[in-house]
C-alpha cells in the first residue's frame, strides 16, 4: 500500500521561559479563559485578561507555538493589541476542534498541545528541526522522515495549562541526557525527567514513538509486572522527538 502520510518535521525554538514564567500559565484565571474559549481572534481579544497577557512578548511567543501545535496549516489567527497586529499560523493540527467558532480545549487537547509544546522547547532559543512522533493521526510520519531522523530523543508528556504545570519528559533507550532542552544537565532542566521511556511507558511503536507515559517510575520490585506508587498520573497523549 502506497505510503501517504505527511512529514511532521518542525522547528523548536521556543523558550522555556515563554512556557513557565509568562502572564498566559502562570496566571490560572489568563489559562482557564485560554482553553475555556475557541481558539479564535474574536475570543481571544473579548477576554481581558488573554488580551492583557499578550501585551507581553513572551506571552504571544508561547500563543504562536499554540496555534502552530493545535491548529492545522490552512489555520491563521490575526489579533491586534493596542493597535499592533500580530498573526498565529497554524501548522501541526493537533486539535483543530479549538479553533472552531464555539471551541475549547478539554483535557484530551490539553495534553495533546502540551506535549506538543514541551516537545518544542529549546534551551537556547535555536531554530532546529525536530521529528514529531505519536498515537496521533497528525503525527504520522514517512519512510524517508524515519531514516532521515533516526536519533531518538525523548518523550514529552503533561499539561502545562493546569496550576501548577504539569512537564515532563522520558529518556529515549541509551540516553542520559536532553541537552537540546534542558541545556548541560537534566538536573537543572525546566522539564522533569522522569526516567527512562521503558519504563515509564507503553511502547515503543512502530514509529519508535512511547504512548501512556507515567509522571513517576514504577517500583523496584524483584520481579512481576511493573507496580507505580499510588497517585501516579498517566497521559494519553504523548509526543516523541527524534533528530536528524
Amino acid at each position: 500500500m502506497a505510503e501517504v502520510q505527511q512529514e511532521v518535521m518542525i522547528h523548536n525554538a521556543m523558550t522555556a521561559n515563554a512556557m513557565t514564567a509568562n502572564a498566559m500559565t502562570a496566571n490560572a484565571m489568563t489559562a482557564n479563559a485560554l482553553v475555556s474559549s475557541a481558539l479564535t481572534a474574536n475570543a481571544l481579544v473579548a477576554d481581558a485578561l488573554t488580551r492583557d497577557a499578550l501585551r507581553d512578548p513572551e506571552s504571544r511567543e508561547l500563543l504562536s507555538f499554540i496555534v502552530s501545535c493545535a491548529l492545522p496549516e490552512d489555520a491563521r489567527l490575526n489579533v491586534k493589541i493596542d493597535g499592533v497586529s500580530y498573526s498565529f499560523d497554524g501548522d501541526l493540527g493537533l486539535a483543530p476542534e479549538w479553533g472552531s467558532k464555539r471551541g475549547s480545549c478539554d483535557e484530551d487537547c490539553q495534553e495533546w498541545v502540551s506535549a506538543c509544546l514541551l516537545a518544542r522547547v529549546n534551551y537556547r532559543g535555536e531554530h532546529v528541526m525536530i521529528s514529531l512522533r505519536g498515537k496521533h493521526e497528525a503525527l504520522s510520519s514517512t519512510k524517508r522522515e524515519r531514516a532521515s531522523y533516526d536519533i531518538p530523543e525523548a518523550t514529552y508528556f503533561g499539561n502545562v495549562f493546569q496550576k501548577p504545570q504539569r512537564r515532563f519528559a522520558c529518556l529515549a533507550p541509551g540516553k542520559r541526557q536532553i541537552p537540546r532542552v534542558c541545556g548541560p544537565s537534566i538536573d537543572d532542566c525546566p522539564i522533569d525527567v522522569v526516567g527512562e521511556c521503558e519504563d515509564v511507558c507503553d511502547g515503543p511503536r512502530s514509529d519508535g514513538s512511547f504512548l501512556n507515559c507515567r509522571d513517576r517510575e514504577p517500583l523496584d520490585l524483584p520481579c512481576g509486572p511493573r507496580v507505580f506508587p499510588r497517585g501516579t498520573d498517566r497521559y494519553k497523549a504523548s509526543v516523541s522527538v527524534f533528530l536528524e
